[in-house]
């Protein structure tokens, strides 16, 4: 096998910008890096919605979301939230340091099976990182779809994610934003509730919709079921799954869900196929 095309080899990257989207003990920093290998820059290749591997040497590796859309250019974004030894490691890294890259893995959104459909994003807390990818796909092929609508909520204003983007697409007139915290703030203009009552709100029209969830596993299951309220189908609903992924290729088993391998059968995966797998939502 070609090693640029192999991908189980870790590969060399820089960072080449950082940046924290919250603070605190759980913190999340984004990371931008580029690969080394020019030719493995050029040949690299992922879609909405797959994972990678990244690690510091030393230290370890962790699966975590690519958080860009293939459509931004020749890098990679990843935003990692700080919740053990590898993520530490990785928040610790600054520009010009470097770390280790190895995917994509996983199948993916299917982005462009939904042209010509209104594209509906419900997220929570760093579950808006798989649906960014998603959001600057659209956005870079609009003329492709009739609508973009993203439903975001988080515990705080300070927990919310990507808020500077929030706020330039809120300039734009082809999108529609729905932000929501949990607790009241002082000078908080938009919805106080959680995600899924701020859905029933929204009230969108599951009529030429694909609705896409990402978040906590509570949030998930009880925007699912106002979905289903909603009268939106089983086909038009996707998901994720976020086990702990050790591998990547569906050999360590530590990532089953039934009979599926959420690093080779997901992480995306159907509302429609998900119900058939009780386990999925234990």
């Amino acid at each position: 096998m070609n090693d640029n095309l192999n991908p189980y080899k870790p590969e060399i990257v820089t960072v080449e910008d950082t940046w924290f989207e919250t603070q605190g003990d759980r913190a999340i920093k984004t990371l931008k890096v580029v690969f080394d290998d020019e030719e493995k820059r050029e040949s690299w290749e992922h879609r909405p919605g797959q994972c990678a591997m990244i690690g510091v040497l030393g230290v370890g590796e962790s699966m975590i979301s690519i958080s860009c859309s293939p459509t931004e250019g020749k890098f990679l974004r990843f935003s990692v939230m700080r919740a053990g030894k590898v993520t530490q490691a990785l928040h610790e890294l600054e520009p010009g340091d470097k770390m280790t890259v190895r995917g994509p893995y996983g199948n993916s959104f299917p982005v462009d099976d939904w042209k010509g459909k209104k594209i509906l994003t419900i997220g929570g807390g760093i579950g808006q990182a798989p649906l960014r990818p998603i959001i600057e796909y659209v956005k870079a092929n609009r003329g492709d779809y009739e609508d973009l609508t993203m439903i975001y909520g988080s515990r705080t204003s300070a927990d919310l994610c990507f808020k500077k983007e929030f706020e330039a697409m809120r300039e734009r007139d082809d999108v529609n934003i729905h932000l929501s915290i949990d607790i009241e703030e002082e000078g908080w203009p938009h919805y106080v509730g959680f995600v899924p009552s701020l859905l029933m709100e929204v009230n969108p029209s599951p009529e030429n919709t694909i609705a896409v969830t990402c978040g906590p596993p509570v949030m998930i299951n009880f925007v699912l079921q106002n979905l289903k309220k909603l009268n939106f189908a089983d086909e038009q609903i996707y998901t994720t799954l976020e086990n702990r992924m050790k591998c990547g290729f569906g050999k360590c088993g530590r990532c089953n869900v039934g009979n599926l391998y959420v690093c080779k059968d997901g992480p995306v995966f159907s509302y429609a196929t998900l119900k058939a797998v009780p386990e999925a939502f234990a």
